[in-house]
């Protein structure tokens, strides 16, 4: 009997519902609807195309482009084919790109777009194993021999039979490396993780089972697909249930797409969630009088009545008529306009969220769950449950898994999505897999109703010139909740005094600017410095001496993912943000 596998359920779901939409793409104004039967034949004719370029079992093939029907095309059948897809983030350098695909070995390398191609170009001559860049649709042909459109690609395996690839696909191992997800790098070098195809499954059927992922659901997938979060909402999931997959234009059109599709099912990282809240927030307090009563109201109902729900138990019938009363004057209309009308599963994942974002989202009858995880365990170690939640945590352990607490504080936990190793790491791996425990680097600890909360990162602890061990990140939390601060960055390893690197939300700057007729840089003006230094001393109160913010910088500019402070998933890279603004912090130590 074949093995269970994320391609092998592919063609199970194209034999169920053969004429049932598996994927969407917007084109011409519309979006028009891939069957699941049409799907299966394109992963079949792409990897039929691997296996005539030669790609034995074992093999890999590195993907470098936004979300696209091509992009999960060519990642499903690379596994089919027993070989490993690579994913490269959209933004990575010519450079970045070398790194993965001369680290992963990769034979073909699928790019989106000519601009895609140009980094390829570019480094192509120290990757002697590359012998084709594959494009996308939409993108004509260089001219260079080894660069394949889509359409050529496919042709490549019209002599290979179908049994020649289902005989490929039969012979695939649950053990066996089914894809190589790509850290971003927050600590060094990115590290290929190694995800098995038995990590894929187990992961996708417990997913399924949590939030009850039906045929009848679908997804917006716009984050990028080199995250295996994103895999698992995009590829994973929706193979595994059947349900379907709307393809973002763009990442500046994923507002206006959103609003379109009205997904059923939502995933965003905290920076999404934060600006949704930022714009929603804006349109609320321009209600005047009686309306912006209603919708105080109307919030505070739906916190007290998502507050009953996360424990599990039932609203009192005067809370119940006051949720339906207020669906139809307030929810309804705010969760239509932002493109959450059918929303049921809402989450929020792959790095700490605000507390307050979790209850003003609540109060609109939109209860985010968070998701705590990494790579290394195929995204999930806990989770937020509809009936176990509390905002603050990361939710219980996610079924299935052991999850411990060692003697230090780090997390650790051992399960059937624990991954294989570190892809050519030895040593990574025997650092990061202890007798089959993940140690996930992060610190925490359980509550005492078994919810997991996050205290910090091992590597991330200060150290200060007096000895004392800091964890920046529960500072930093503090300091993210006023609503002018975008990003802050606590500095003090092997110093005297914490200081504090302060990006600027710049909507609520510019608003406060207009409301007050502030001129000149923002980040200069010495009423904003005075709001951000009131936001310094309110977190300051909260904690030791020795753990206060004693100077702060505002920051002249946003952290960029071009400019090195932020990953492809806006996840800080702490390190780069101390090489960046070096001037900055040496002028709060300088005497």
């Amino acid at each position: 009997m074949p093995s269970d596998t994320i391609p092998r359920r592919l063609f199970a779901r194209a034999k169920e519902r053969p004429e049932a939409p598996a994927y969407l793409v917007r084109e011409s104004g519309s979006w028009k609807a891939t069957p699941w039967r049409q799907y299966a034949a394109e992963v079949m004719r792409a990897g039929k195309a691997l296996m005539a370029m030669g790609l034995e079992v074992g093999s890999t093939v590195s993907i470098l482009g936004f979300n696209r029907p091509e992009w999960v095309i060519l990642d499903v059948a690379a596994m089919a084919i027993g070989g490993a897809p690579a994913g490269v983030y959209s933004t990575s350098s010519a450079e970045e790109l070398k790194y993965i695909v001369h680290h992963a070995e990769s034979k073909v390398l699928l790019v989106e777009n000519a601009q895609q191609l140009g980094k390829a170009l570019k480094v192509w001559g120290e990757l002697p194993l590359l012998a084709h860049v594959v494009l996308m649709r939409g993108t004509e042909a260089s001219g260079d021999p080894r660069v394949l459109t889509w359409d050529d690609f496919l042709t490549r395996g019209a002599e290979v039979t179908d049994e020649a690839f289902f005989a490929r696909l039969d012979a695939v191992e649950p053990g066996a490396l089914a894809t190589l997800i790509y850290t971003s790098g927050t600590t060094g070098p990115p590290k290929g993780v190694m995800l098995s195809h038995r990590n894929l499954t187990w992961t996708a059927d417990v997913a399924r089972r949590l939030i009850d992922l039906t045929p009848w659901d679908c997804s917006l997938s716009y984050l990028p697909l080199s995250h295996i979060a994103e895999q698992v909402f995009t590829i994973h999931g929706p193979i595994t249930a059947g349900s379907s997959v709307y393809f973002a234009e763009s990442i500046e059109k994923m507002a206006e797409n959103l609003r379109e599709v009205q997904p059923t099912i939502f995933f965003g990282v905290p920076r999404v969630w934060e600006k949704l809240h930022a714009g929603v927030s804006a349109k609320l307090g321009e209600a005047k009088g009686l309306k912006r009563a209603i919708a105080a109201q109307a919030m505070a109902a739906g916190r007290a009545y998502h507050d009953v729900l996360n424990r599990d138990e039932i609203p009192n019938p005067l809370l119940t008529v006051k949720h339906r009363l207020f669906e139809r004057l307030v929810y309804g209309k705010v969760k239509q306009a932002v493109g959450f009308g059918r929303a049921r599963v809402c989450v929020s994942g792959a790095a700490p969220i605000g507390v307050e974002v979790l209850d003003f989202f609540a109060g609109l009858d939109l209860p985010i769950r968070e998701v705590y995880g990494q790579s290394e365990d195929t995204g999930p170690t806990s989770f937020n449950l509809p009936g176990r939640s509390r905002f603050g945590s990361v939710g219980p352990a996610f079924p299935g898994l052991d999850v411990r607490i060692a003697e230090d504080g780090e997390i650790q936990v051992k399960g059937p999505n624990v991954f294989l190793g570190y892809y050519k790491d030895p040593e990574g791996t025997a650092e990061t897999l202890l007798e089959g425990w993940l140690c996930t680097g992060d610190l925490g600890k359980f509550d005492q109703d078994g919810f997991l909360h996050i205290t910090g990162r091992k590597k991330d602890i200060i150290i200060t010139a007096g000895g004392k061990n800091i964890t920046p990140q529960n500072i930093e939390v503090g300091l993210k909740r006023h609503p002018l601060v975008a990003e802050a960055v606590v500095i003090g390893d092997r110093r005297r005094y914490l200081t504090a690197i302060i990006v600027l939300n710049p909507e609520a700057a510019q608003q406060l600017a207009t409301e007050r007729g502030l001129s000149g840089p923002l980040h200069e003006n010495p009423e904003i410095r005075r709001e951000v230094q009131r936001a310094v001393d309110e977190v300051n109160a909260q904690f030791a001496q020795v753990e206060t913010v004693k100077r702060f910088t505002i920051a002249s500019r946003s952290f960029g993912i071009d400019t090195g402070e932020l990953t492809p998933t806006l996840k800080v890279k702490r390190r780069n943000v101390v090489e960046n603004f070096a001037r900055e912090i040496d002028a709060m130590y300088a005497e």
